[in-house]
C-alpha cells in the first residue's frame, strides 16, 4: 500500500507542478481563490507525503522539503510571463501543511490508517 501512496504523491506533485506553471491565460482547475488553491494542495501532499514515507521521514523533514517545492515553485513563477512570484503564496502554502498536520495528528486516527495501509 505504501508503494501506492508514493505513486499518489508523486502524480499529486507533477499534478499541482502543472497546475502552478501554466499561464494566467488558460483555463485550469481552481477552488475560485487562489489562496484557497495553495491551501489545499500543499495539505493534500502533507498528507499523501505522511502516508506515503510515514516510517523514513519525520514531521520535521516532511515540512521542510514542502517549504522547498513551495519556494522552488514561486521561483520558476517568477521566470513564467504572466506570473510572479508571491510571499503569500509560500505563507498559504504553510498554512496548507499546518491544516495537513493537524488532520494527520489530531483528527484522523492515523494509527487506524497506518493499521489498515500495513495489512494491505
Amino acid at each position: 500500500m505504501d508503494a501506492l501512496f508514493k505513486i499518489i504523491f508523486v502524480f499529486t506533485l507533477f499534478a499541482i507542478e502543472l497546475l502552478a506553471f501554466q499561464t494566467n491565460g488558460t483555463n485550469s482547475i481552481t477552488l475560485g481563490w487562489d489562496k484557497l488553491n495553495h491551501t489545499v494542495a500543499f495539505m493534500t501532499l502533507y498528507l499523501l507525503i505522511s502516508l506515503s514515507f510515514r516510517d523514513f521521514i519525520n514531521t520535521k523533514y516532511k515540512i521542510i522539503l514542502l517549504l522547498i517545492i513551495a519556494v522552488q515553485i514561486e521561483m520558476v513563477q517568477s521566470f513564467l510571463p504572466n506570473r510572479e512570484a508571491s510571499l503569500l503564496d509560500i505563507i498559504a502554502d504553510m498554512t496548507g501543511v499546518m491544516v495537513g498536520y493537524i488532520l494527520w495528528h489530531k483528527i484522523f486516527d492515523y494509527k487506524l490508517l497506518y493499521s489498515f495501509a500495513s495489512k494491505n
